[in-house]
């Protein structure tokens, strides 16, 4: 067969462009560009978790792929670890700030020993203390991952536009 007639499979350093959504199991939706420009990432670029790509790998130009993920392969587990009990004194001006109180549920960005800012919401407000879990949203939950392929490019291929 000739070689331009062959559908490019979706492997490591493949450039793939993408419709996809993301909800819960009960089908609550989180996230969905089926509705606006799709997604473009390179195959193996940190763009997407890992359970993702599996989920991926193989797929051609106009597949359809559903699969719903388990806790392990999409945002991981809740770990006890990240649910940090803070002293309530350090985050005196935060809860008195009127215009924008701090309440439970209210993401609060904090920087890690890297520099780099990770948030964190919190849990709850007593006397003395400020509960903040740093586990992510969807840590615990299965995500059902949704994916309409537009395009397939093998890595090494270029892509020149025309104008």
């Amino acid at each position: 067969m000739h070689e331009s007639l062959v559908q490019s499979r979706i492997a490591e350093g493949a450039r793939v462009t993408l419709h996809f959504s993301l909800a819960l199991s009960d089908g609550t939706l989180i996230d969905s560009n089926f509705d606006k420009a799709p997604a473009n990432f390179v195959m193996g670029d940190g763009s997407l978790l890992p359970g993702f790509e599996e989920a991926l790998l193989g797929a051609v130009s106009g597949q359809l792929v559903d699969v719903l993920l388990p806790v392990e392969k999409s945002f991981g587990a809740v770990n006890a670890d990240n649910v940090q009990v803070l002293p309530r004194r350090k985050f005196a001006a935060l809860l008195a700030n009127s215009t924008d109180p701090v309440v439970e549920g209210t993401v609060l960005s904090f920087a890690d020993a890297g520099g780099f800012e990770i948030p964190g919401v919190v849990k709850s407000i007593d006397e003395d203390t400020l509960v903040v879990d740093f586990n992510h949203p969807l840590a615990g939950r299965e995500i059902r991952f949704n994916a309409h392929i537009l395009a397939v490019l093998p890595r090494g291929v270029q892509v020149m536009e025309i104008r």
